[in-house]
C-alpha cells in the first residue's frame, strides 16, 4: 500500500508521524516539501482530499505569514495557495496520503486514522508523550 508523507525533518511532529508510519511496518515515500514542494495543483488536490480550507493549511509560526499579511480575511483561497507555492514554509505539516485518506497530522497520532495497520504497539513521542495503543478495527 503506497503511503506518502510531506515531511520536514526539522519538525518534531513530522518526525513523530514518520516514525509511527514506519512502526506500522510501512515504507513511505518521503517528500521533503521544502526541497521538493508540491505544485499548485497538487496543493489544491491535497486541500480537497483533506476536506479542509486553504486557511487551515497555513502555518504561521516561523514563517512570513504576518509579514505577508495573510491574516487578512479578504485574501482569497487562490491567493493563499499562490503564497504557499511561492513560500512552501507556509504549508503546515506533516501531510500524509494513504489509500485510506489524506490527513494533516497535527497532532502526529492523527496518522493512525489513515494507516492500514494502526496497531503500532507502544509509541513514545520525542517529547515523552505516550501514544495510546490502537488496534486495527477494519474488516
Amino acid at each position: 500500500m503506497a503511503i506518502t508523507i510531506y515531511h520536514n525533518p526539522a519538525c518534531g511532529t513530522s518526525r513523530n508521524t514518520l516514525a509511527m508510519i514506519r512502526q506500522s511496518r510501512e515504507k513511505p515515500r518521503v517528500i521533503e516539501y521544502l526541497i521538493a514542494p508540491p505544485s499548485r495543483q497538487e496543493l489544491v488536490d491535497l486541500v480537497q482530499a483533506m476536506g479542509i480550507s486553504v486557511r487551515d493549511l497555513l502555518r504561521r509560526k516561523g514563517t512570513p505569514y504576518d509579514t505577508l499579511g495573510l491574516d487578512d480575511p479578504n485574501r482569497t483561497e487562490d491567493q493563499l495557495i499562490e503564497f504557499m507555492v511561492a513560500n512552501p514554509i507556509l504549508i503546515n505539516r506533516p501531510i500524509v496520503v494513504t489509500p485510506l485518506g489524506t490527513r494533516l497530522c497535527r497532532p502526529s497520532e492523527a496518522v493512525l486514522d489513515v494507516l492500514p495497520n494502526p496497531d503500532i504497539g507502544s509509541f513514545t513521542k520525542e517529547d515523552g508523550e505516550v501514544v495510546p495503543t490502537r488496534k486495527a478495527a477494519r474488516a
